[in-house]
Formats: C-alpha cells, structure tokens, sequence
C-alpha cells in the first residue's frame, strides 16, 4: 500500500494583483502559474515556488541573508 503525498500548498496570500508581467504581486506567481496550480504535480508545485522566491528576492519583496 503506498501512502499519497499530500498536496504542495498554493502560495496565494489574498493579495491578488498582475503587475505589468503578469506576474502577482502577493504571491509572486505569473498568471498562468496560477491558472495550472490546480494540475500541477507536487514536482512542479515545488519548481514554481522556488521561483516565486526568486521573483521576491529580484522584486525586493523579501532579502537574502548571508549565509553563515
């Protein structure tokens, strides 16, 4: 019996807005990121958040820090 791996949770945190790449200003998803979210595979789910993280580092949305 294999046991299923749960869902990689949406990004989304209610701030819903297309910047002028179309990408979401909340949660750093491009507008068809976040229309595929829902048949996406946990894999990919994994791909697009990392980068979103990498959008909100360029953007300035949140900052590195060094690593120790």
């Amino acid at each position: 019996m294999t046991v299923a791996e749960r869902p990689v949770g949406s990004p989304c945190v209610s701030i819903c807005a297309l910047d002028d790449d179309d990408i979401c200003t909340g949660c750093q998803r491009t507008a068809a990121e976040i229309t595929r979210w829902g048949r996406m595979d946990n894999a990919e789910r994994r791909a697009v958040l990392g980068l979103c993280h990498e959008r909100a580092v360029a953007s300035g949305m949140i900052w590195m820090t060094p690593a120790k």
